[in-house]
């Protein structure tokens, strides 16, 4: 899958969807198209890449509760 993404210096681009975090880490890009609207980097949430453990109560179904 590619990405529409913009450079820091507003020229355009088509990315693979695998080294747009590589792209993110490095600063190399100022925003990328997502769901139908542009994503700002630095300014609209963004994945970090880094994985988020839950600290939460547990809401899914656990075994067989019919």
């Amino acid at each position: 899958m590619l990405i529409r993404v913009r450079y820091r210096d507003n020229s355009y681009d088509m990315l693979k969807a695998w080294r747009l975090q590589e792209y993110l880490e490095t600063g190399r890009i100022d925003a990328f198209y997502r769901s139908g609207t542009w994503v700002s980097v630095g300014r609209d949430p963004v994945r970090d890449g880094r994985r988020r453990d839950y600290h939460g109560p547990e809401r899914r179904r656990q075994g067989n509760t019919q």
